[in-house]
């Protein structure tokens, strides 16, 4: 597979208009990740095929979602959603979070050979760290149950703010258990290639 034709094509189809440079970074990130994977084992899909629709497309699908910032994302792991978005929108002011000095160290350095200038990464669990600055939104991706992302996180989150919560299926029983938010809005994703479904629950306080 050409990675950068299907790239190009599968953005298109979404609505995503990049730069060619932009698609560039986001090839290059993929490259990073496949090769660091192979010793740090950062995520369980090994094929450069599956991780463009799996980890680059998916991440992207939240695009028009998203506001001015600041944007958090708790739980990165190996840079996802937040390092393609980072990409995607180089206005916006990304925290990556993650509690594996070894994924840390890996979206550091991508974050350093790419020159992602709006990326900051920061080793520390959710509900320790402590920030000045409030996070206009907060994303997660398969992070934790809907009622576990809201409390870890709460403390972080600036005032009229909102929650992201990326899933596969229509998480209903989270939803009938949530407590401390309410559920504003859901968006199901459309991601080229990806035959599974996928939901943004965005979340407000109550």
């Amino acid at each position: 597979m050409n990675l950068s034709y299907h790239l190009s094509e599968a953005l298109r189809a979404m609505g995503v208009n990049l730069e060619a440079r932009q698609e560039v970074h986001l090839l290059d990130y993929l490259a990073l990740l496949t090769k660091w994977n192979r010793t740090y084992n950062l995520t369980a899909i090994h094929e450069p095929e599956r991780m463009l629709t799996h980890h680059l497309l998916d991440s992207l699908a939240i695009l028009p979602m998203l506001s001015s910032g600041p944007l958090l994302d708790v739980g990165s792991g190996a840079g996802l959603p937040g390092i393609p978005v980072a990409i995607a929108r180089p206005e916006l002011r990304v925290t990556l979070l993650d509690a594996s000095q070894k994924r840390c160290g890996f979206m550091q350095q991508v974050a350093i050979e790419l020159k992602l200038a709006n990326v900051r990464v920061l080793h520390a669990r959710a509900e320790d760290f402590q920030s000045d600055e409030k996070y206009g939104q907060i994303v997660s991706r398969a992070f934790s149950d809907l009622s576990e992302f809201v409390k870890v996180t709460r403390h972080l989150l600036a005032e009229s703010g909102e929650w992201l919560a990326m899933k596969g299926l229509y998480p209903n029983e989270e939803i009938s258990q949530l407590s401390g938010a309410r559920v504003k809005q859901d968006q199901q994703l459309r991601v080229p290639g990806l035959d599974a479904e996928r939901h943004l629950i965005i979340m407000e306080t109550d």
